[in-house]
This record gives structure tokens, sequence and C-alpha cells, in this order.
């Protein structure tokens, strides 16, 4: 049974949906928290596939620090692969999510790592 919590995220998610697309130069970075982990995607919305990926459960993540800490390495990580695959600015897709602590931590590791948005 969804919370009341996830109603609401899941209300804001559609809403931001229908006003950010992603396309082959400009893909969305699309966010996902877990407790324990983040995710990070780079999608192409009009072929619907993903171009670049990043995560916490990687090896090349370390697993020290806070979750807001680990958050900035994966922005970073995202950032650098990006650049490497030729794409410099994105649009940011907060997946319903406040802007706040883990989600902001990775947008402004982002930001940091080359990415514009």
């Amino acid at each position: 049974m969804a919370t009341k919590k996830d109603i609401r995220r899941t209300k804001i998610k559609y809403r931001i949906r229908h006003k950010v697309s992603g396309t082959e130069t400009t893909p969305r970075l699309t966010v996902f928290r877990s407790n324990k982990e983040i995710y990070a995607q780079l999608i192409d919305d009009v072929k619907g596939v993903t171009l670049v990926a990043a995560s916490s459960l990687e090896k090349s993540v370390e697993k020290s620090g806070t979750k807001i800490e680990m958050a900035a390495k994966v922005g970073k990580l995202v950032a650098e692969r990006a650049l490497a695959s030729g794409i410099n600015s994105v649009v940011f897709d907060r997946n319903g999510y406040l802007y706040h602590g883990r989600v902001k931590s990775l947008a402004d590791a982002a930001r940091e790592g080359g990415l514009k948005f």
C-alpha cells in the first residue's frame, strides 16, 4: 500500500515529466535515491535509451562518508562519463524528490564536474 508521501512524490514526478524531456544532445539527468544508495542516469527520451549511468553501488565509488558525500561522488562520476561520451548539457529531473540533501549534493557535484544545467 502506498503511503501519502509516496503518492505525493508520484504526483510531483508526473508533473515534472510533463515539462522535462531529454534529447540526444541534451539528455535528462534523473536521480533515484533509496534509503541506502543513490543512482543517476542520462536518458534520451526520444529514443528511450539510457546513455550514461552511475550509482553508489559501483566499486569505483568508495563506501566511506555520509550519504550526502556518496551522492557527490556519484554526481562527479556521472559528469565524467557524460563528458567522455560527448555530452556537456543536460536537463535535471529530480524525480519528485525535494531539491535538498542528497539530490542537491549530486546536482552540485555534476555541475562542478562540467555538466551544464
